[in-house]
This record gives structure tokens, C-alpha cells and sequence, in this order.
């Protein structure tokens, strides 16, 4: 299936011109049982992200378009590597597009995708990872690829639920010495929710994975507290979603919760400003992270944050803006709430530095989501 390319006159560089405003635009939380309405949708205003930061990492991004464009299908969570034959493997989410953008949460499988280059057509290969129903803590769904080589093996970093809600959703780790499988799918989760009352007793998701210099295992991983979520008074989104991170002396675990959790937390900032979709890394002796912003700047950009010691967190920049910046689309069917945003931003290392930004658009061809890419231009 051929990418249908899209280039836009504007670049990162660009003043923001006026924008559309979308008010009272649909969205949907993470339940997606729960609709709420956005009091404004549109990217917090010209004059305003004038006067907000934009990252370096922002600048470089050049728009090469979608890919991954699947009839009867939604796709999500593209995760690229670079197989060892040089072609780009990529592990993404999808469920049937009849259950409409909120089957991620009950129907997801994770599916296999290869393409020649970055920039070429990505063929569908097989799906590694479905529900495997009553019984398992991966009954209903399997979400959030993220794909990483780590000491000779291939791990595919995931998330599962059993009950199709947000409350069973747990981190696991399936492995392989082959990007083609087999797979070893794991019988338990990697990392289980906190303690009733405590800031993760929700759930664990959203895994960012990296082997830190000392030779340790670091999982970054989201979650956010029950009772906040369930009583939440704010009209826009449930509860408040941290960072938390977790540590092992092996691969397999098991992992240790790190006694400072959360280490990323934007509701101090009032507004119950927060993020998700964290995607880390470590280039030039410093940890760097991506995430969807959800509400520090708008509900349509991205996130950058470096760190000394992915501990300490500095203030985070814009990392990309709103998808109508890069290119130009048709209007959204009614149905499709989240058009217009790059969600689930991943990373592709071309030997060893950042070459690709992978992120999840809902549109395209069939009008329901696939992958967006960017080249990382030097």
C-alpha cells in the first residue's frame, strides 16, 4: 500500500499564523467509555505558543507523511527498529475499525510491519501479540509496543488488560532472539500497580525502556491514582497521570519501584496539567524524553524534557505542534475526536542516532488512524 505523502509550506520555524479554533470539540480520556468536551481545542492561540518554547529537537523535524494506511483497521503505537538486513521493522497496535477509536482499550493486537527504508511502503507481516481471552492478565487487549535490541535478544515491551477497562492495564515484556519470533509471551506482568491509596494504584502503561550506563534496567512507565479518577471534578480529563520508574538488576526483573515516584509530575502546575506517551532515550551523556502534552501547552502538541540523571527533570519544551502545522488534510468525519493531534511519539536510532520520529495520527486514507513520520534532519 503506497504512502500518501503530504508536505507542508510551514516548518518549526514558522511564526504561527491564526488558527481555527475547534471549541467544544469531543474528546476522549483514557476510559474511553467516558466522553468529555475540551473547552478549547485549538492549539492555546497564536500569540500564546509565540511566547512558549520550542525545543531544538522540534526544528529538526521534517514531514514525510502517513504510513501504514490499513483498510477496516485502525493503527496506533508505531515502534521502530532497524533490523540487522537493514530493513526497518515496525511493531504497531491495531484493532477493526468497527469498534470505532475506543477498541484500543478491549480489541488491540500488536502487529509486524517491514518496510525497505524509513521512507518506503511498510508491508504487514503478521500479528505477535493478541488478547488470549478468560484467564490471562492479556485477555482483552495488547497495546503500547515498544520495541528495544537489548543484550542480544529482541523485547517487545507492552501493555495487556484482562477486564477491557483501564484498571487491569499492566506493563509486560515478550521476547524474542528474532525480529520474525517466536515470540515469549510472559505469563505474568512486568510491573504490577501500586498499593491501594498510593499515586500508581491504578494501573501501569505507556513503557519507555532503556539499559542505563551502569549495566541496570530503568522502565519508565504512567499511571495515576483510582480515587482520583473515579471522583474527578475536572470537566476535561479524569485524574492525573505521572511518570513513574522502575528498576532491576535483570532484563526479566523483577523491578523495583524507585522511592521517589513519581518522577515526572506536572499537577503542581495547577489546571490539572499532565502528559502521557513518554518515549525516553540517552544521546550525548543526557537523558531525553518525548510525550504527548496534555495540557502543560495544549491537547495538540508534544513534549521535550532532558535530564542529568533521568531522575531530575528540566521544564519541558515543545517537541512538535499540531498536525495541521506540517501538512494539510481534509475535514474529520464526525466521529474521529482526536484528529489533528501526533500521539504515541517513538524514536528511530539509525546507527545509534535519532534518524525518525514514528507518531499516531487518527485520518489518512480510510479515515480512521496510522502511523505519521518525520525525518530528525541534522
Amino acid at each position: 500500500m503506497k504512502r500518501r505523502e503530504f508536505i507542508s509550506q510551514l516548518s518549526c520555524l514558522s511564526a504561527l499564523a491564526a488558527l481555527p479554533g475547534l471549541a467544544g470539540a469531543t474528546a476522549f480520556s483514557d476510559d474511553e467509555h467516558s466522553p468529555f468536551t475540551h473547552p478549547d481545542n485549538s492549539f492555546a492561540g497564536a500569540a500564546a505558543f509565540r511566547d512558549d518554547p520550542v525545543s531544538a529537537f522540534c526544528r529538526k523535524l521534517k514531514p514525510i507523511g502517513r504510513a501504514l494506511e490499513m483498510e477496516g483497521w485502525y493503527v496506533w503505537c508505531n515502534s521502530p527498529v532497524e533490523g540487522p538486513d537493514g530493513r526497518i521493522h515496525l511493531f504497531f497496535s491495531r484493532w477493526p475499525a468497527a469498534k470505532g477509536m475506543g477498541g484500543w482499550i478491549n480489541c488491540s493486537e500488536i502487529a509486524h510491519a517491514v518496510a525497505s527504508s524509513p521512507e518506503s511502503s511498510f508491508e504487514y507481516v503478521e500479528t505477535v501479540l493478541a488478547p488470549r481471552g478468560p484467564g490471562y492478565w492479556d485477555a482483552t487487549t495488547c497495546h503500547n509496543p515498544h520495541i528495544k535490541y537489548v543484550d542480544g535478544k529482541y523485547c517487545l515491551f507492552f501493555m495487556g488488560n484482562s477486564n477491557g477497562k483501564t484498571d487491569t492495564k499492566r506493563i509486560g515484556l515478550a521476547t524474542a532472539d528474532s525480529l520474525d519470533g517466536p515470540w515469549q509471551r510472559p505469563d505474568k506482568p512486568l510491573l504490577e500497580a501500586g498499593a491501594a491509596g498510593a499515586w500508581d494504584d491504578h494501573c501501569t502503561t505507556n513503557p519507555s525502556f532503556i539499559k542505563h550506563p551502569d549495566g541496570r534496567y530503568w522502565l519508565y512507565y504512567k499511571s495515576w491514582n483510582s480515587d482520583e479518577y473515579y471522583h474527578s471534578k475536572d470537566p476535561v480529563i479524569r485524574g492525573n497521570r505521572k511518570y513513574g520508574l522502575a528498576v532491576s538488576e535483570w532484563l526479566e526483573g523483577p523491578y523495583v519501584k524507585y522511592a521517589g515516584n513519581p518522577v515526572i509530575d506536572f499537577s503542581s502546575k495547577g489546571g490539572n496539567k499532565q502528559f502521557e506517551d513518554a518515549f525516553v532515550w540517552q544521546e550525548k551523556g543526557k537523558f531525553k524524553l518525548l510525550a504527548r502534552d496534555m495540557g502543560v501547552y495544549s491537547q495538540e502538541a508534544g513534549l521535550y524534557m532532558e535530564s542529568k540523571d533521568g531522575i531530575k527533570w528540566g521544564e519541558p519544551e515543545i517537541a512538535f505542534k499540531p498536525l495541521r502545522e506540517y501538512v494539510t488534510e481534509p475535514a474529520p468525519p464526525s466521529y474521529l475526536k482526536r484528529y489533528g493531534r501526533l500521539e504515541r511519539p517513538q524514536v528511530l536510532f539509525i546507527k545509534g542516532k535519532p534518524a525518525y520520529l514514528f507518531t499516531a495520527s487518527q485520518g489518512g486514507k480510510y479515515m480512521t488512524a496510522s502511523s505519521f513520520i518525520f525525518k530528525i534532519v541534522s
